[in-house]
């Protein structure tokens, strides 16, 4: 006599169909949540201003290099967007950042850059100054653009 054998599939779709017809009853009758507490989730300190960039360095017209201060969880970020020519053949300035932003202490990050022999990725650092640096470039290996998107760190 041929045994009887169950595939995998049906016990599957049976074993999720049951809770969900155990629970569906209550779900429906339940009363909405209560409203989420305003300082929980991603709030926007400081909203996107534009980064005043140092001589050499462009903003493409179509994503303009700016910063903003979110807090998420209590803990707050400085982030950064927009993408950058450049020319930077060694460290130095990219740009300042807008007089509301000002991180109380050393705050670093990597970002994108030009592919050049097997390096497209930099170090960004934000000084309490507001002073964004480049640190990476060489003259061997010449960094032509940087896309800031990549760019959130803690803050405080």
């Amino acid at each position: 006599m041929p045994q009887h054998t169950t595939s995998r599939r049906s016990l599957l779709t049976a074993a999720l169909a049951a809770p969900a017809v155990a629970v569906g009853a209550p779900l429906l009758s339940a009363a909405p949540a209560a409203a989420v507490d305003p300082t929980d989730g991603c709030q926007v300190v400081v909203d996107w201003k534009p980064i005043t960039l140092e001589a050499g360095v462009q903003n493409d017209p179509l994503s303009l290099a700016e910063a903003r201060v979110i807090r998420l969880a209590g803990t707050e970020f400085l982030q950064l967007r927009g993408l950058v020519t450049c020319a930077f053949t060694g460290d130095g300035p990219l740009g300042t950042l807008h007089g509301d932003i000002r991180p109380p202490k050393l705050t670093r990050g990597v970002c994108p850059r030009n592919n050049s022999q097997g390096i497209n990725a930099l170090r960004i650092e934000a000084t309490t100054a507001g002073v964004v640096y480049v640190l990476g470039p060489q003259a061997a290996n010449k960094v032509t653009w940087i896309q800031l998107d990549n760019f959130s760190s803690v803050m405080r």
